[in-house]
């Protein structure tokens, strides 16, 4: 049996597959509605990349039957800009896309789905700056944020009715090369990669900002590492991840790449809107659960992501162009 990703050529997508290659899988499977083996370059010759759309039952349906895989990891999606600007598109992508996954694993009786939410199923009604738990009240404020409380809960049914091993993670910023789409929180990778590329950058947040963020090589480990945990030991299915500890704030961020990278030119211009709603989002994460249940611990700092992107830009400088 194989290894499905959906999304399976963004850069967390790419990064599982090569970790399950790197594992001992010999068939895997990447489907993405876009697909480009640009990421996968040193493995895109052991992958089976699919073009699908998971918004299309049928789709998505051809895919987990030809692969007929032992688990899902299921990571395609939109994102927090292009959703909201869209939220047609995102509902048939993150919300209806979730239901063929789970509804097409139960059909052809794959085992485990691993669903990717994220901290953005939080934000309303919540103490500003206070931090939040597996055990805080969701209430997102973007339509995102809104789909994958729906994914969550989609998948709590399906394991209770049908029996399918669903397990899920929530990742808070995921910082990384080549990161292309929008988002409210960007700016954690763009002045890296920006700053590398001798590009100057515009920080939209206030210095003071605290941003949580994981290193997108974290993010592949994490769902690897859940998916691969004892099912004993998933009580809470659903779970709240940290990366960085302790969160720093956008200056200190930008300090790092100063002093890393020699001529960076990073200059803050707040936008009062971004402002507004990151002030919604942004709180310490607690995920002692996620700990306590499957081990969880992230191994990179603030400064070991700053070094390992720039190593990555420059050992893979055609995966990044």
């Amino acid at each position: 049996m194989s290894i499905l990703i959906t999304g399976g050529t963004g850069f967390i997508g790419a990064h599982v597959a090569r970790l399950e290659l790197a594992a001992g899988e010999k068939d895997v499977f990447v489907f993405d509605i876009n697909p480009s083996a640009k990421l996968l370059d040193d493995v895109a010759d052991k992958v089976s990349i699919v073009r699908g759309d998971l918004g299309n039952f049928s789709h998505v349906m051809n895919i987990v039957k030809t692969a007929r895989p032992k688990k899902i990891f299921h990571i395609g999606g939109m994102l927090s800009v292009p959703s909201d600007a869209d939220p047609f598109a995102s509902f048939r992508a993150n919300a209806l896309g979730t239901y063929h996954i789970l509804e097409a694993a139960r059909l052809l009786e794959v085992p485990q789905v691993i669903f990717t939410s994220t901290l953005a199923t939080y934000g309303l009604d919540l103490e500003e700056g206070a931090a939040i738990s597996d055990y805080s009240l969701q209430r997102p404020q973007l339509f995102y944020g809104v789909t994958k409380v729906f994914g969550e809960l989609l998948g709590q049914f399906y394991r209770r009715k049908y029996g399918l091993d669903f397990r899920g993670v929530r990742y808070p910023s995921i910082v990384g090369p080549g990161v292309k789409t929008p988002g409210v929180v960007q700016y954690t990778s763009w002045m890296i990669e920006e700053s590398i590329k001798g590009n100057p950058f515009i920080v939209k947040v206030p210095p003071e900002t605290r941003t949580p963020v994981m290193y997108f090589k974290d993010a592949a480990l994490a769902v690897i590492n859940l998916a691969n945990a004892p099912r004993e030991n998933i009580k809470m299915v659903n779970y709240l991840i940290a990366g960085v500890k302790p969160i720093a704030t956008a200056d200190e961020l930008a300090d790092i790449v100063r002093k890393k990278v020699p001529g960076a030119r990073i200059e803050f211009q707040t936008d009062p809107e971004l402002q507004k709603i990151l002030s919604k989002l942004l709180h310490p994460i607690d995920d002692s659960t996620a700990h306590n249940e499957w081990g969880w611990k992230a191994k990179y700092d603030q400064a070991m992501i700053v070094d390992d992107f720039i190593a990555e830009m420059k050992n893979f400088p055609q995966r990044y162009a």
